[in-house]
């Protein structure tokens, strides 16, 4: 009988070995990584600073007052790469579907700050006809980037 030592890591600082009975395992099934799990989910203030988010929801505290044109330039968006306005989408799409539904649009401003307000009905159905190019009621990813740009 063959034995493969593998290891896992308890933690940063401790190592523990492990015997397995095999005759032949890949070395990319044993080793994991050291130090606490990591988290999938990322927080919208690891891509735009928190001034530039309170500046930008202060400018639309008023029912009907939502313009995303000055939101996106406000908050620091329209500067940011595409692969940062791809971030930003996926914390947009709550679902995880891969779109950005009306419902979600309606709760756009609380995903900057748990303590705004929601779009009015108007306002989401604006933002919604704005930057849904291809018509079928939700906005992709790069409908977003493009929004984001214009």
């Amino acid at each position: 009988m063959v034995y493969n030592l593998r290891y896992i890591y308890a933690s940063s600082a401790q190592l523990r070995w492990r015997r397995t009975a095999s005759t032949l395992l890949p070395s990319s099934c044993f080793l994991t990584q050291p130090g606490p799990p990591q988290s999938s989910t990322m927080a919208i203030t690891d891509i735009l600073s928190a001034k530039d988010i309170e500046s930008a929801l202060s400018s639309c505290q008023a029912d009907d007052s939502f313009n995303y044109k000055s939101f996106f330039s406000t908050v620091g968006l329209s500067s940011k790469t595409p692969d940062q306005i791809k971030l930003v989408f996926g914390i947009l799409d709550q679902d995880k579907s891969g779109f950005i539904e009306e419902e979600e649009l309606q709760l756009f401003l609380k995903n900057f700050s748990s303590s705004a307000r929601v779009l009015t009905a108007a306002e989401t159905k604006a933002f919604l006809a704005a930057g849904d190019t291809d018509g079928d009621g939700k906005i992709g990813v790069e409908e977003f980037q493009s929004l984001v740009k214009a």
